[in-house]
Parts: C-alpha cells; sequence; structure tokens
C-alpha cells in the first residue's frame, strides 16, 4: 500500500469572488489560516469551491495560486473532473505540471455514464496524470453512483489512490471497504459520517465543516485514533446542528455566508447560486456563536 495522500481532515476550500473574479488577497489569509489551524491538506476548486462556476482561466489560476501559497506545508488537491474526459485529462496535467500533490476526480455529472464508461473515464484520465487520483462520488449531485464492484475494477490502477465517497449508503461503503482494501484509501464524503468511516478503516474526510472549524474537525480523528472513539462519537454528534445548518441549502450558499461572517471573505456566490436565505442564515450564525465563534 502506498503513503496515504493526506490522514485526518483535509479543507473543501471557499473560493473568495469578487465581482472581477477571484479574490486571490482573501484567498491567500485563507489557506494561511487553515494550515495553522492544523489542518491536513486542502482541495482546491471542488464543489465548495464552486468549480463549476469558475471560467477555465480562473479554475487554473486558482490552482496556481494555492500551491504557491501553500508551499509544501500541507498537500495541494485539486479539483480536475469534468463530465467531458478531455477536458478533465487537460486539466489534470495542468494541476500536475503546476505542482499540486493529488487531484480530485469527480464522477462525469449530467451526461453521466454506465459503470463500463465510468472505468474507461478513470483509467483514461489516471493515465494521463502523474499525480495520485482521489475517485470523487457524490450521485446527489453527478446522478450517477460509483458501484462497490467498479471500485474493484480501477483500485489496481497505480495513480487512483483513494476515494471520496458521498453517496451516504454506509452497506455499500463498507462493501466498497472490503473490495479495494490495501489499495485505495476511503475518504468521507459527508461531514456527518467521519467517525463511521474511520471505523472502517478510512483515512479522514473531505470536509465542509472545516472551513469554519478546522481544529474542531480535526479533533474527531485525532480522538478516535487515540483510541477515545466514545469521545470522537460526542464530538461528531455534537457538530450535528451546525453540520445541518451548513447543508440547509445548496453548498456552498451556507459555508461561504458562514466564512463571510468570520470576515474571511465576501458573501458572494455565483449566479445561478443566490444568497442564503434570511432565516436560515440568523440559525446558522446562532449555531457558530455557540460553538464560539466570534460572529
Amino acid at each position: 500500500m502506498n503513503q496515504p495522500i493526506f490522514e485526518g481532515i483535509a479543507t473543501a476550500l471557499v473560493t473568495p469572488l469578487t465581482d472581477a473574479g477571484i479574490n486571490f488577497e482573501q484567498f491567500g489569509t485563507l489557506i494561511d489560516w487553515q494550515i495553522d489551524a492544523g489542518i491536513d491538506a486542502l482541495v482546491i476548486c471542488g464543489t465548495t469551491g464552486e468549480s463549476s462556476t469558475l471560467t477555465d482561466e480562473e479554475h487554473r489560476a486558482a490552482i496556481e495560486f494555492a500551491v504557491k501559497r501553500a508551499n509544501h506545508r500541507v498537500p495541494i488537491i485539486a479539483g480536475t473532473g469534468s463530465n467531458h474526459t478531455d477536458y478533465a485529462i487537460d486539466l489534470t496535467r495542468f494541476a500536475c505540471e503546476a505542482g499540486a500533490d493529488a487531484c480530485l476526480v469527480v464522477t462525469p455529472y449530467y451526461n453521466k455514464a454506465t459503470q463500463k464508461g465510468l472505468v474507461k473515464y478513470y483509467t483514461d484520465v489516471a493515465d494521463a496524470s502523474s499525480k495520485p487520483i482521489i475517485v470523487y462520488n457524490v450521485p446527489s449531485r453527478t446522478g450517477v453512483n460509483i458501484e462497490p464492484a467498479t471500485y474493484a475494477a480501477i483500485a489496481d490502477h497505480p495513480n487512483l489512490r483513494a476515494i471520496k465517497e458521498a453517496n451516504s449508503n454506509i452497506a455499500k461503503i463498507v462493501e466498497t471497504s472490503r473490495l479495494v482494501r490495501g489499495k485505495m484509501d476511503i475518504y468521507s464524503g459527508n461531514d456527518d459520517q467521519v467517525v463511521p468511516i474511520l471505523s472502517m478503516g478510512g483515512r479522514g474526510c473531505i470536509s465542509v465543516l472545516s472551513n469554519i472549524l478546522p481544529k474542531r474537525t480535526r479533533d474527531i480523528c485525532t480522538l478516535f485514533w487515540d483510541g477515545d472513539f466514545r469521545a470522537a462519537a460526542e464530538l461528531q454528534g455534537d457538530l450535528i446542528p451546525l453540520i445541518n445548518a451548513l447543508f440547509c441549502e445548496v453548498n456552498p450558499i451556507p459555508v461561504k455566508a458562514a466564512v463571510a461572517a468570520m470576515g474571511l471573505c465576501d458573501n458572494m456566490v455565483r449566479p445561478p447560486l443566490t444568497p442564503m436565505e434570511p432565516a436560515n442564515y440568523e440559525k446558522l450564525i446562532a449555531l457558530m456563536r455557540a460553538e464560539g465563534l466570534a460572529v
């Protein structure tokens, strides 16, 4: 088994935006704050980073900037998936050349694919990559689910090293874990399932929550790996109300509002996303204050 891409928590980082494009000053501040808080890795241009509404130029610039700003302090994982295989290959090659430590490749969306098509998609992208790839399964967004047998079919590829699993089906995740054991690491793609995934040998979580609570989110892993399983589970449970608030509207609407409330970026999401509903915002702020955040 290869060394894991990371162990613990990787923040799926928001992308600070203005009417003119990416606010790189705020982006740099966020990267530094996350690293100083003890986060284990950063995902750039993922779902939470609004990759689907970034221009190609912005997407590439964000990856380059993050690599340079992090300066090897933590692994930088670049979102490079697409519903167009050739574009996913091109973006993955770019991220590798830019110095990203790994790539996060989501399943094709809208046009989707059969399970056979998914095998070919991931094989083609992995063949073109010089860095490890995390396979990203999020059927609630893409409309396609990677079945356990499909993971088994790609698990021997040396560049397909890990899975970000966000299908929420624990039974299928258990089966996947059995089939890819010793070949692919598994990361939770859901903040409410960190402990269950760790209990199956998972390496951690790619988190939205850690945008605002990096240390508390990391503490779940620390407690678990220190053998205090009850405390890890209790912390996971204590954070559920805030996690639910962060997903009460389409991600990243709530988390962008939360990060903005902390003074770390502007509360701007790209259309067709819209600002958070006032009632939901007030509930979110109240829960953040309950966690000791100064908002």
